[in-house]
């Protein structure tokens, strides 16, 4: 297949935007990105680079008319729906609707949104009890990629995409209004069941706005519970949950985003935070690792198991933000299961992304954020050197994307396991930041001091494959997470004889701990400058992240991959 030139326009560098980008230059292409700002801006980028074919896995705005009326370069919209469906609503309704199987569908752009004719489509079946943000990381983004490798080889073929004739019976999707909170609301009364999936149809945006302890809140990050009470009652507070009484059972909400006055913003924070001092009479479960070390109960964030000479530790945080508080449970739960009589210990992400890092929703809405933000990364620190110091052979399981605090944790182990087709961000300049989590002794141990230091300084995503080839991981394992659970167990298991690990099972005793001092030291010394006194605008970046700004204009790093493109294609 020739080369192709192509542009990604799209309103963030999100998740499925990073993993086109990286499929399309591993497949040969040059690809680069356009973040949409506004419409004479886009159609100024595009004309200047010239490409053959625009593809937009991830756009919330309407393509520009001189855009997708040049017939010579076609756009494509990756949307996610099946093949009919329309509206920005799809996987919200899916998942409202519980239907069994759902896809994508690449369409090309015409003037009505979403009713162009079909390029490409890929369908899924649709299990129940994923919440949305799981569900458009995972098997909507994978048929995504799908959808997009199809389309390119189609375009090269000639292909003339196919007008959706909605007089064939297996055209199912159809016209669907946006979700509005009228079509979301629930009450407590109602069974939690149909309360978690109305929540998890909301997850991530826009929530649900609920009525909860005397206010009005939209909620995130529910989970089941066979305990019961009067419905809307909070019965219990666990970590950084509440455990709120429905008509049958009871939920656990992890986040809440209190309603905003006129002219206000306000975000998402842990529960327990958001209702401090509607919770003081409230009693809190302590389920600890230490106290109740096999814990078979719903809702438990940080789990723990063995098998064979291997001891698992999982860790479960929203959206992988790993606040203080949490990094210090994390610590505790680590430095108990360091004294179990194990040989491994394997440390893995849940069913989302790995981990992102420090918490910079709970650190924007601290009283002094930089303060806040100091703290939050010595804890992190702390999670690192648990690990680090470790007498078993630490294995840390990569479940999900991770980007630079959750990239160096993983690191922080003797061996890596990920899972296929994941993305790593291991930098952290885009936030203001030196960045810490001992990356100056982790990174380049993995790949080198020379490569470290690329890695850091272009501030470009790094797929499963390069990180294979680089050495930041030693091996991938199964796309299907219940897959790669299984797997990931067995390989630990096998890590602690299998004659390829013998360099590393050595290296153990070897650890020099004044180096891995020394490195967190001067690392402290550069984050006090950035988020302390803030030298390069963190506070800024920081409070642009958790309001969700817009981008003012595409990153100068991916402007500078599309130059160098356009420079080797001549």
């Amino acid at each position: 297949m020739r080369s192709l030139k192509i542009i990604l326009l799209s309103s963030a560098f999100n998740g499925l935007t990073q993993r086109a980008w990286l499929e399309l230059r591993e497949a040969g292409h040059s690809p680069s990105v356009v973040l949409f700002t506004d419409a004479d801006a886009v159609l100024q980028q595009i004309e200047y680079c010239g490409a053959d074919l625009v593809i937009c896995p991830f756009l919330k705005d309407r393509v520009p008319q001189q855009l997708w009326s040049n017939t010579r370069r076609p756009v494509v919209i990756i949307h996610p729906g099946i093949v009919g469906d329309r509206g920005a609503s799809a996987l919200d309704w899916a998942i409202t609707h519980e239907r069994e199987r759902w896809g994508v569908t690449a369409l090309q752009a015409v003037e009505e949104m979403d009713a162009g004719p079909v390029w490409a489509t890929c369908e899924f079946n649709l299990p129940q009890g994923l919440r949305k943000s799981e569900l458009y990381n995972g098997r909507v983004s994978d048929a995504a990629i799908r959808c997009i490798r199809e389309v390119v080889e189609k375009f090269v073929a000639g292909f003339v995409p196919v007008p959706v004739d909605y007089s064939q019976h297996q055209v199912l999707g159809r016209l669907q209004p946006n979700m509005k909170q009228a079509d979301r609301t629930f009450s407590w009364h109602d069974c939690s069941r149909f309360i978690k999936r109305s929540i998890d149809a909301a997850d991530g945006q826009p929530g649900v706005l609920a009525s909860l302890a005397g206010g009005q809140y939209y909620v995130y990050d529910a989970h089941l519970d066979a305990r019961s009470g009067t419905p809307g009652e909070i019965l219990a507070v666990h970590d950084d949950a509440v455990l709120v009484a429905t008509g049958d059972h009871s939920v656990w909400i992890g986040s809440l985003r209190r309603k905003p006055l006129p002219g206000e913003e306000t975000f998402k924070r842990p529960a327990r935070h958001v209702l401090a001092q509607q919770l003081r009479e409230v009693p809190t479960l302590d389920w600890s690792i230490a106290s109740n070390p096999f814990n078979t109960e719903a809702y438990q964030p940080i789990r723990y198991r063995e098998s064979g000479q291997v001891g698992e530790l999982t860790f479960e945080f929203y959206n992988g933000a790993m606040s203080t508080e949490q990094c210090q449970r994390l610590v505790d739960a680590l430095r108990w299961a360091k004294a179990r009589d194990t040989k491994a210990l394997l440390i893995k992400g849940g069913r989302g992304s790995f981990s992102n890092g420090v918490h910079l929703n709970v650190i924007q809405a601290a009283e002094v954020p930089g303060l806040e933000a100091w703290a939050n990364i010595q804890a992190i620190d702390d999670v690192c050197e648990e690990l680090l110091t470790a007498r078993q052979l630490v294995i840390s399981g990569v479940t999900g994307s991770a980007g630079a605090g959750g990239v160096m944790l993983a690191l922080a182990a003797d061996i890596v396991f990920a899972r296929a087709e994941i993305v790593l961000n291991p930098h952290y300049k885009t936030m203001g930041l030196y960045g810490s989590e001992y990356w100056t002794y982790s990174l380049p141990r993995a790949v080198g001091q020379a490569m470290a230091e690329k890695l850091t300084e272009d501030c470009l995503p790094v797929s499963a494959t390069q990180a294979l080839q680089l050495g930041m991981v030693q091996e991938i394992g199964p796309r299907c997470p219940d897959e790669f659970g299984l797997w990931l167990l067995q390989r630990a298991n096998g890590a602690l004889s299998d004659p390829a690990y013998a360099a590393i099972r050595e290296r153990k005793g070897r650890s020099d701990t004044q180096l891995m001092q020394h490195c967190r030291n001067a690392e402290l010394e550069e984050m006090h400058l950035d988020m302390v006194q803030n030298r390069k605008q963190f506070a800024e970046k920081c409070r642009n992240f958790v309001l969700k700004r817009k981008a003012c204009g595409t990153p100068q790093r991916l402007v500078a991959e599309w130059a160098r493109a356009i420079e080797l294609a001549g």
